[in-house]
C-alpha cells in the first residue's frame, strides 16, 4: 500500500459507550474510516500506525442521518465505520501525550 494512503484510510477513532464495552470485554476497537477503504487497508494501517498485531477486520457502512431544519429537510454524510480486533495482550492509546 501506499505510505500516504496509511494516513488517509483511519479518519478518527470511534468513541461510544458500546465501543467502550467492546474494548474491554472483546479487545475491540472502532475507527470512522474512509468510505473506499478495504479491510486489507484498514488491517495495514492500524498495524503500521499503532504497532499492534490485527486478529480480525469488521465494517459497516452507516447511512447519514435525515435532519430537519427552517431550511427544509437535509441529509447528513453517510460514512464507513471499521470494528478492528486486536490480539490479546495488546492494546491500542488514543491519547498521544507530549
Amino acid at each position: 500500500m501506499n505510505p500516504e494512503r496509511v494516513f488517509t484510510v483511519l479518519r478518527e477513532p470511534h468513541i461510544s459507550e458500546k465501543v467502550s464495552i467492546l474494548g474491554d470485554s472483546a479487545n475491540q476497537y472502532a475507527f470512522k474510516v474512509a468510505v473506499d477503504a478495504t479491510k486489507a487497508e484498514i488491517r495495514e494501517a492500524v498495524e503500521t500506525l499503532f504497532n499492534v498485531e490485527v486478529k480480525k477486520v469488521t465494517t459497516a457502512n452507516v447511512k447519514g442521518k435525515v435532519k430537519r431544519n427552517v431550511r427544509g429537510i437535509t441529509r447528513k454524510k453517510n460514512w464507513k465505520k471499521a470494528y478492528v480486533t486486536v490480539v490479546e495482550g495488546q492494546e491500542i492509546d488514543y491519547m498521544v501525550t507530549d
